[in-house]
């Protein structure tokens, strides 16, 4: 910007006004890249939610949010009965082994 002013009073104020303008032109330069990477950032986030409402509507025959957490609330109380079941047949099988063993020695 060319100083205007004969007496030279301008060309600080100029140049603070070029600095500023020069570096609002970079803020916004840095914002609108911003922009777009988080529009490519939702438009595949949004790939990926619809994938996987797909599968799970297709897996569990739904994709709603609560529905979901129903059901694995459920998975894991059957998971806990098939634990202790699978406990006590293992402690069953301990138990009638040290019987077996016990037969045993009083044999000898």
């Amino acid at each position: 910007m060319v100083n205007s002013n004969p007496n030279g009073t301008g060309t600080s104020m100029d140049s603070q006004l070029e600095q500023e303008l020069k570096d609002l032109r970079e803020q916004y330069e840095q914002l609108r890249d911003r922009k777009v990477r988080t529009e490519q950032d939702v438009a595949n986030l949004s790939v990926q939610l619809e994938a996987l409402n797909t599968q799970a509507q297709d897996e569990y025959g739904t994709s709603d949010p609560e529905e979901l957490q129903r059901l694995l609330e459920e998975k894991r109380e059957q998971n806990k009965l098939v634990v202790a079941e699978y406990r006590e047949h293992i402690q069953k099988i301990q138990e009638d082994l040290s019987t077996v063993e016990n037969g045993v020695a009083g044999d000898k």
